[in-house]
Formats: C-alpha cells, structure tokens, sequence
C-alpha cells in the first residue's frame, strides 16, 4: 500500500498564534501516525514561488492522511492556522 503525504507551503503571518496551532494539531498528528519528513529548516527556491516554511508530513496511506486532515481535531486547529498563516496543503499518495 502506498504512503500518504500532506505537502504544505505556508507563510506565517502571526508568529504569536502559530504555536497554538501546533499544538492543537499535535493530538491530530498523533492519532494518524504522523512522521514529519520536513519541518521549517534552511530551503533555497530554485524555481517558481513557494511559502517561506516547508512541510512534509508522511502517513501509512493516502486514507490515513485524508481521515488525520478531516478530522474534528484538526479542522480545530486548522481554524487557527489560517488566522495565523497563509499558504497551500497538498495531499498525495505516495509511490510503492
């Protein structure tokens, strides 16, 4: 069965908020075996426009992540996120 992975490009806006976000994502992430492969870290664009902070985040499957983003817990703490960041959430599957 092939991975699952959310890729996200985000732009903080209110550094303040943004660790609420964190950490009310963090039950979320927990329950669906989340494996974060990036996290923030040095980046250099080489092509196209992009958010200033990068994350990968793995999943044992494409349901696995989907199921972790609809969840009650993180659509909470996604309210929080788009109050303090602006940015893209990408959800592909990965190869086997």
């Amino acid at each position: 069965m092939a991975k699952g992975y959310w890729i996200a490009h985000v732009n903080v806006t209110e550094p303040e908020k943004y660790p609420d976000y964190i950490a009310t994502a963090k039950p979320a992430f927990e329950e669906y075996g989340a494996r974060f492969l990036v996290r923030g870290g040095a980046y250099e664009c080489v092509e196209g426009n992009t958010g200033m902070r990068h994350v990968v985040i793995e999943f044992d499957s494409m349901a696995d992540a989907l199921a972790c983003y609809n969840c009650g817990q993180y659509q909470k703490a996604a309210k929080i996120r788009t109050g303090a960041s602006t940015g893209t959430i990408t959800i592909v599957e990965g190869v086997e």
